[in-house]
């Protein structure tokens, strides 16, 4: 595996048992999880799943998100979740469900000491005010979903450089690269002078695996792969 990169890598997910073998495995320096993921994951006590996580991950930085929709709950629910431990980011969304801005919350819980983790930010204009709203003194994370953006057919990386320009503004805020597609972005993310990237497990498998293979090698397991899989299959002609 590589060991020249600046990039923190985060293991993104719900499965419990998948955190305590990423931490165990010494790749990852922190986590992230969001409702879907619990969802998809068949967690339904958040509080519970959430002291269930922080025992996994042995007090590396882990984010929790708000999941109500009024920012007068967001607030609630954000400074219950920061009294979790010390190692707990609360990821607020960038916006409600209606569109409205949650910039003046982030306001207030960054001024109040509250370690954010601002998710689902997809524009310059939204880091830009991401940015300015952050209290210089808290760390804040500031999510990209520069994967979402790559769907569109835009290419994230420029944007994503000048994201980290804007970011430097506040040395305690870092620049999160997530929803990655591909092992590549990983690369990406460290040339451009992001800080943290979302690595799912099957990113995280094909890292320890897969960075630096020689092509050849590989060019010949995949013909073996395809020629393994036609005589499983029974072929004939």
């Amino acid at each position: 595996m590589p060991t020249d990169l600046r990039i923190h890598l985060y293991a993104d997910g719900a499965d419990v048992r998948d955190m305590a073998a990423a931490r165990q495995a010494g790749t990852v320096k922190g986590f992230t999880t969001n409702p879907t993921l619990m969802r998809k994951s068949g967690v339904t006590d958040y509080a519970s799943f959430a002291r269930e996580a922080l025992d996994a991950t042995g007090g590396m930085p882990i984010s929790f998100e708000v999941f109500a929709d009024e920012f007068d709950e967001m607030e609630r629910q954000a400074k219950l979740i920061a009294t979790w431990g010390d190692a707990v980011f609360v990821k607020i969304p960038i916006t409600n469900t209606r569109g409205e801005s949650a910039i003046p919350l982030i306001r207030r819980l960054s001024a109040a000491g509250v370690k954010l983790n601002i998710t689902a930010i997809l524009t310059l204009e939204q880091v830009r005010e991401v940015v300015d709203a952050i209290d210089a003194n808290t760390p804040a994370i500031v999510s990209v979903f520069a994967g979402r953006i790559a769907d569109t057919g835009v290419d994230p990386v420029p944007l994503m450089r000048e994201a980290a320009s804007i970011c430097a503004a506040k040395p305690k805020a870092e620049l999160l690269w997530a929803s990655p597609r591909e092992l590549l972005n990983i690369f990406q993310a460290d040339e451009v002078g992001c800080h943290i990237i979302t690595v799912t497990s099957d990113i995280l498998k094909k890292y320890a695996t897969m960075v630096g293979k020689p092509l050849d090698e590989l060019s010949l397991d995949t013909v073996k792969m395809f020629y393994n899989d036609a005589a499983a299959a029974g072929f004939k002609l």
